[in-house]
């Protein structure tokens, strides 16, 4: 058995060229990085090391437990992050049906790259428009005087209430294209002659959607479901730290811009790797909790 697995190696061994360097960067900068968690443990300090900072136990995670901050952190990451799942997920299937649905070949390719276009473009730009669109003398508000909706500007930016909605709202313009990928690719699969059956019974539009392509991809909206409950800790980063200001921060603190804070800021890096720690134990378990939800709902699930 160990001859044959060699054997295959060597067979094989012009893929394994293209596997392993990956591989390799994957230790490297994903597993043994790992071993700097213990700092969530230690009161850690540069100067003494991993191995000689003083060791505290679970003080670090009581710590930001007892702290009035973190839950105020932690509301406005799940208030944001639900936001964007209740809203954005459902609309990358529409938008993807949509697009499906264009018969025009030339106006489809269009749409489809229109709509991607935002997602390669970095928030530090998109953060520079939106500040000059949402602006007392900005775009919206501009449009919003001119068609007599509003009497006077509104704040978007500097109105802690609202900052949810602009975050929700400018992640879902920035990703919603970029999603509908998996789900377009996911319609091309499915068997052109369930719909030339459906035509025939008579079934409308809406009815082909709703028994052949929403069916067909339902694999796919479930795995997405999972993975984007899993990670619905993890509110954007470079959004937070781009729209932030001293108006919204209290409603602009999401976790990763705390951990950020607590530890290039003020240097407290075990306290934010405790932070961190505790965020990716929470995402595992709502992951595991959605996979089983999905699988006694519909039964399916990813693993």
């Amino acid at each position: 058995m160990h001859l044959k697995f060699i054997d295959r190696l060597k067979a094989q061994w012009q893929l394994q060229a293209m596997v392993w360097p990956g591989i390799l960067l994957m230790i490297v900068f994903s597993f043994i990085p790992m071993f700097g968690l213990i700092i969530a443990f230690q009161d850690y300090s540069p100067l003494d090391g991993f191995m000689n900072s003083e060791f505290v136990g679970l003080d670090n995670f009581k710590a930001f437990l007892g702290d009035s901050d973190f839950y105020n952190v932690l509301t406005n990451t799940l208030g944001i992050s639900v936001l964007k799942l209740l809203i954005g997920f459902p609309l990358e299937i529409v938008l993807a049906i949509m697009i499906n649905e264009l018969r025009t070949g030339l106006f489809k390719k269009f749409t489809q790259t229109v709509s991607y276009l935002p997602h390669f473009l970095s928030w530090v730009i998109l953060g520079g428009m939106f500040i000059t669109w949402l602006s007392s003398a900005g775009l919206v508000n501009s449009l919003l005087m001119a068609l007599h909706l509003t009497d006077s500007p509104i704040p978007f930016l500097t109105n802690a209430n609202g900052y949810w909605w602009v975050a929700t709202l400018s992640d879902i313009w920035k990703e919603v294209g970029w999603g509908t990928i998996l789900y377009l690719a996911a319609m091309a699969g499915i068997d052109p002659s369930l719909y030339e059956a459906a035509r025939v019974d008579g079934a409308k539009k809406l009815k082909q959607i709703r028994y052949i392509t929403l069916p067909g991809i339902s694999h796919i909206i479930v795995l997405m479901f999972v993975l984007r409950v899993g990670s619905v800790l993890g509110s954007n980063l470079e959004q937070a730290l781009v729209l932030q200001n001293g108006s919204n921060i209290h409603r602009s603190e999401v976790i990763d811009l705390y951990v950020y804070h607590l530890g290039l800021t003020q240097g407290d890096f075990s306290f934010a790797t405790a932070v961190g720690i505790f965020s990716s134990v929470v995402s595992v378990i709502l992951l595991l909790g959605a996979n089983f939800l999905t699988k006694r709902v519909n039964d399916s699930s990813i693993f």
